[in-house]
């Protein structure tokens, strides 16, 4: 068998939720084509456009003719968490068992020249693999403090309440799973996998995944925020409060 034939039967599915993206999602989808290509990655794009009110759907859908991409369109706003569900159920309805998918943002802040040793992690063992921002290389850039702030306590909090080996990052998005290991996730929590509608979705689907006696580890991101066009969509008190709830919940409930 060819290496091209073996890349052929090994995809990585990388799952994009976008609501009002259009300053970034065309450079992102841009560096991710660049970045496949130059790794010799297959590769198909899971787009899940959540309701957006800008150019979001239509830049999307002109890549689309002529890149590896699949829509779902939500026709209004239904939150990350829900975004996040219906895009991993697509990406697994078109994956192989020794596939990989990618869960990312969707505004160009996260490189995709990283897909290539996270899926190298997956293959040499790992089940879940994190861009963290607790490594050493990892660097944040044009975050906000406020977010810096939120993300350091609730790396610290998790720590404490929930210690997962190989895990510091406990709320980025930006993570690589091997195919296997959701598809035993969602046979055990159903539809109920992702549950939580926003930012702390991530925290709900790691803190699930850490039950099933997977290899979670990490890798050092560059966060690039100054590349963001526009505002944060988090709004920090409130993701703060609901992933503490999320936390208080969880941990009562054993």
């Amino acid at each position: 068998m060819t290496g091209t034939e073996r890349r052929a039967r090994r995809r990585v599915h990388v799952v994009l939720p976008a609501f009002n993206e259009e300053g970034g999602i065309a450079r992102l989808l841009e560096r991710l084509d660049d970045a496949m290509d130059e790794s010799g990655l297959a590769y198909h794009v899971v787009v899940v456009d959540d309701g957006s009110t800008d150019d979001t759907l239509r830049i999307v859908r002109e890549h689309a003719e002529r890149l590896p991409i699949t829509i779902v369109e939500h026709g209004v706003n239904q939150g990350l968490g829900v975004a996040i569900r219906d895009g991993l159920i697509e990406a697994q309805r078109h994956a192989k068992d020794a596939d990989v998918i990618v869960t990312m943002d969707a505004d160009d802040t996260h490189a995709p020249g990283l897909i290539l040793r996270m899926v190298r992690m997956i293959r040499e063992g790992h089940d879940v693999v994190i861009a963290s921002r607790y490594q050493k290389g990892a660097r944040t850039i044009g975050v906000p403090r406020s977010r810096r702030f939120w993300s350091f306590s609730a790396s610290i909090v998790f720590r404490v309440m929930f210690p997962t080996p190989g895990v510091r990052d406990y709320t980025c998005g930006y993570r690589a799973y091997r195919v296997e290991a959701l598809r035993a996730a969602v046979e055990r929590y159903g539809l109920q996998f992702v549950d939580q509608d926003g930012f702390q979705c991530m925290v709900d689907i790691l803190l699930k995944l850490r039950r099933l006696d997977l290899v979670f580890g990490e890798v050092p991101i560059i966060l690039r925020y100054d590349q963001k066009e526009g505002g944060t969509k988090m709004r920090v008190g409130e993701t703060a409060w609901n992933t503490l709830r999320l936390a208080f919940r969880t941990r009562l409930s054993g």
